[in-house]
């Protein structure tokens, strides 16, 4: 009897699923932020990071970057409306710079999933260099909700300081 309810504790144990539980990580801490033209001020700007076959892609609202110090960092919250959008893809291969600022748009690599972010906040703290003529704009992201379309949650999301960008004041001549 101890043998049969010892085999049938071990069966009741070897089949315990976890359900699927899919942990992601996303770290884009070490890879540089690119843009296709020089940031601008003013305007709205694409900027992204690739770390081999995958994206972080930041669109700023217009109004984001000034040339000007902050004395508070600017707020804009993170939706997939806006202001600030943020998405995060994975792609069938390695991606480069010329995947998004191609003129014409590039057919490989093809973008296996694309997740937009529901939530969060962008931060934009802006310094001017000892130079007098160039503006450093320090990019933070804070509390930025990932979430698939099949509802699993990107929980382990290592992009909270996503860079740093520089401008430079026109010069009256």
């Amino acid at each position: 009897m101890k043998k049969i309810l010892f085999y049938g504790v071990l069966l009741i144990l070897s089949a315990c699923d976890d359900g699927d539980l899919q942990i992601e990580t996303l770290d884009f801490d070490s890879v540089s932020i690119e843009n296709c033209n020089a940031v601008t001020i003013d305007v709205s700007n694409l900027l992204f990071k690739i770390n081999n076959s995958e994206a972080i892609i930041l669109e700023l609202p217009a109004g984001s970057i000034k040339n000007e110090v902050t004395e508070e960092a600017l707020t804009f919250s993170v939706s997939t409306s806006g202001p600030a959008k943020i998405s995060y893809r994975t792609f069938s291969d390695d991606v480069t710079k010329n995947y998004f600022c191609s003129d014409i748009p590039l057919t490989s690599p093809t973008v296996v999933e694309e997740i937009l972010a529901q939530g969060g906040n962008l931060i934009v703290s802006t310094t001017l260099n000892a130079d007098g003529i160039t503006y450093e704009h320090e990019i933070i992201l804070s509390g930025i909700s990932l979430v698939s379309s099949d509802g699993k949650r990107i929980t382990d999301l290592r992009i909270n300081n996503f860079g740093t960008v520089t401008t430079v004041a026109e010069v009256a001549e």
